[in-house]
């Protein structure tokens, strides 16, 4: 008798938990969405009807593989509906004031500049998406973090981007673009002239650059790190374009093994780094705070001290922010040097105006930080660059509460997209010239060539904007330097101009460029 209603109890209780849990799973998938898309609907935004679990994603997918099935025709900058077709479908049909459906989640489109602004100085209110469960442990550190938790990890990490650690890494750079260029000119030096895709060679730069410049004399084994990092995006980056269903992080697959077994793999180089420069510096052999680790293990060593009042982390967020540097410092260098180089091929009188101002600010010496300020003609066409091909083409944001943003109210659950590519060169904010590579557009600065409105923002906008833009802009401007100076630039017959979005904004055929070494 007791047997029989024990179980009773527990089939009643399986009973329960099947039911709640396929109610939830209702509520995710159906129920939710319908109560979202009603309210937009309302407020007058229009879009797709929501199809149960999936919405857009897979007309989304198709798009996407035949945008990518072939290049464009012509070398035009006009490539938006290449990186994101359904938006651009999206807009055609209708209109700016439209929503996308990222699986059972609306996507809002956020066109104007005002508006934009609104979101990004609310932090708080409009906040990161966060990666899907599965990859949360694996690409973790200030670009993910939220709230006070950012504010902590920002305190630590601003001193490694002011200006007079910025100086001390100019060194490194010079290092790497030397190495650099010293194989092509090994290349080139037999014919004069030689064809290079020169694409893989600058994300070689770019890591070698970050780990010279972050881990100082444990740059070879930072190397190391970053083939690991590269392996990882690649397995990671399908994960982010899926529809995350509720309970999935917890299935077993190869792509889950390998991912975590590489994040061993990386965790354990650079703990080694990081006990290797402890007993530099117990030793006395190395300065504690001269580069990047060197800040975060202060920091590391303050907690373990135990001293009140000073700002602490743990020894794994010391590995999580050098990672994550690692993985957004070099796509960012990386994509700018790479669409610089490719528009100053097309754009030949810029490229001559640029070379004329290296010589003549730095004659044949090697480029130093006080100088590079006087390079006008090179930072205008590097602004030009960020405009035509931001390194990110989106910034996303989500609802946590419902917000009135302008006229409308956005309810908790949606996502905001703010795009980039095309704020950038919308004719409305831009001119008629807006996809046309302009560089004398800013001539009187960033702040005058945009109206003073959110119609550029390459590196972010507002209290998270990027941390490292100083960085970024320090390195392209000394490899540019001594790289004009040894080489002219031509575009190769065989180069296909084929932009393309992945982690950032890349060239899908590479970079093919002729270069001729100057006399």
């Amino acid at each position: 008798m007791m047997e029989d209603y024990y179980c009773a109890l527990i089939g009643i209780s399986i009973a329960t938990v099947i039911m709640l849990w396929t109610l939830n799973l209702l509520k995710w998938s159906w129920f939710k969405p319908k109560e979202l898309e009603t309210k937009l609907r309302e407020q007058g935004f229009k879009g797709n009807p929501y199809k149960f679990v999936f919405g857009d994603s897979k007309d989304e997918a198709s798009m996407g593989l035949e945008a990518a099935s072939k290049p464009m025709p012509t070398f035009s900058n006009d490539y938006h509906h290449r990186v994101n077709p359904l938006y651009g479908h999206t807009l055609s049909k209708y209109g700016e004031k439209s929503f996308i459906w990222k699986g059972p989640t609306p996507i809002v489109n956020i066109g104007d500049p005002e508006l934009i602004k609104k979101v990004l100085m609310k932090p708080n209110d409009f906040q990161k998406l966060q990666m899907p469960p599965a990859l949360k442990r694996i690409f973790h550190g200030l670009a993910q973090l939220e709230g006070k938790e950012w504010v902590h990890h920002r305190n630590i990490l601003n001193p490694a981007f002011r200006v007079e650690k910025i100086k001390l890494m100019v060194p490194a750079f010079v290092a790497s673009s030397i190495e650099m260029l010293d194989k092509w000119v090994q290349i080139c030096e037999k014919k004069g002239s030689c064809e290079v895709n020169f694409w893989p060679y600058l994300r070689e730069l770019s890591a070698d650059a970050i780990s010279r410049a972050a881990f100082g004399s444990s740059y070879q084994e930072g190397r190391g790190i970053f083939e690991l990092l590269t392996k990882q995006l690649e397995l990671a980056l399908p994960i982010f374009r899926l529809v995350y269903f509720p309970g999935s992080r917890f299935v077993p697959t190869k792509k889950s093994w390998l991912l975590m077994k590489i994040q061993s793999e990386i965790r354990s180089l650079l703990k080694d780094i990081i006990a290797k420069r402890q007993e530099y510096v117990r030793t006395g052999e190395v300065v504690l705070k001269d580069d990047l680790l060197g800040l975060l293990l202060e920091s590391y060593n303050i907690g373990n001290d135990n001293q009140n009042g000073k700002i602490s982390i743990s020894l794994e967020e010391v590995v999580d922010e050098c990672k994550m540097f690692y993985l957004v410092g070099q796509g960012t260098t990386s994509t700018l040097l790479v669409w610089t180089v490719l528009l100053l091929s097309k754009h030949q009188d810029w490229q001559e105006l640029a070379r004329q101002e290296a010589f003549a600010t730095f004659g044949n010496s090697i480029p130093d930080f006080s100088r590079l300020n006087n390079l006008k003609t090179l930072n205008m066409i590097l602004y030009e660059v960020l405009r035509l091909y931001p390194p990110i083409e989106e910034t996303m944001r989500k609802v946590c509460k419902d917000m009135k943003l302008g006229d409308n109210v956005l309810p908790a659950g949606v996502q905001i997209r703010l795009p980039a590519v095309h704020i950038h060169q919308n004719q409305h904010l831009w001119g008629a010239d807006a996809k046309e590579f302009n560089p004398g557009r800013f001539k009187d600065g960033l702040s005058n060539a945009s109206g003073g409105n959110v119609s550029f923002f390459s590196f972010g906008w507002g209290p998270r904007n990027c941390i490292g833009s100083n960085f970024a802009m320090t390195e392209a401007k000394v490899f540019l330097v001594l790289l004009l100076r040894r080489f002219s630039l031509n575009l190769s017959p065989s180069y296909l101009h084929a932009p393309i979005g992945k982690e950032t904004i890349q060239p899908q055929f590479g970079a093919q460029i002729i270069f001729k070494l100057i006399a």
